[in-house]
């Protein structure tokens, strides 16, 4: 058990996280949910948020649970770095990335990008390590 505790940690605040995030998506439409998605330009925002907000529930509570907790690393994997490329890669680049936009800020570039990044670049690397820790394979080769 010891030995298992800290990946059992970053299941769990990962888990939570994305639990707590799906729930909002629902109680507060308009700010996170389908109000948000159409405010970042997303497509179908009315389908969009509440399927993302149903897996972030669903996969968040299944890390909790140790449930397919790989599979359910796998699904948010996706859901986080399409929250990063529309909401932050903005940030970093200063303009637009495709129809997404950077917010109003006084600063642009990697510092402002890893401070509003920071919760997302956790999440992200919490999600690889628990990939990793089930046994899932990420090959950035393609193969």
């Amino acid at each position: 058990m010891r030995k298992n505790l800290p990946m059992i940690l970053v299941r769990v605040i990962v888990g939570i996280v994305f639990l707590t995030e799906g729930i909002l998506k629902f109680l507060r439409p308009a700010e996170l949910g389908v109000g948000r998605f159409a405010h970042l330009g997303l497509p179908w925002p009315h389908l969009l948020a509440p399927f993302v907000g149903a897996v972030e529930i669903a996969a968040g509570g299944a890390l909790i649970l140790n449930f397919f907790a790989g599979d359910a690393a796998l699904l948010l994997l996706f859901v986080i770095l399409t929250a990063i490329a529309t909401t932050k890669v903005p940030i970093l680049l200063g303009h637009h990335l495709g129809p997404f936009g950077p917010p109003k800020l006084d600063r642009y570039g990697i510092l402002s990008f890893i401070h509003e990044a920071r919760t997302d670049l956790a999440m992200l690397f919490g999600l690889v390590a628990i990939l990793l820790d089930s046994g899932m394979r990420i090959s950035l080769r393609g193969r």
